[in-house]
């Protein structure tokens, strides 16, 4: 898990998805260095880890949300398949 400061100072999942596709327009475009372009690869790299972890975050967020929606969906099939 990643320190409080950390996460304090981590970009939303916007701004960090907006600075890749920075990134990635300023590598395509050419006539950097192999240390820029490395560089700015290393921040891309970390910029798609930031993505990914929100990504994660908002999935295990809405599988939350629908867990307990599919439980009473489950326990009401079961008591309308109850016999009288």
């Amino acid at each position: 898990m990643n320190p409080p400061k950390a996460q304090a100072n981590r970009p939303g999942y916007e701004q960090a998805r907006d600075q890749l596709a920075e990134l990635v327009k300023r590598l395509e475009a050419g006539g950097l260095t192999l240390e820029q372009s490395l560089e700015l690869w290393e921040q891309g790299e970390r910029l798609a880890t930031i993505c990914e972890e929100w990504l994660e975050g908002a999935r295990a967020r809405l599988a939350a949300a629908i867990k307990p929606a599919a439980d009473e969906d489950t326990e009401a099939a079961g008591e309308a398949a109850k016999p009288f």
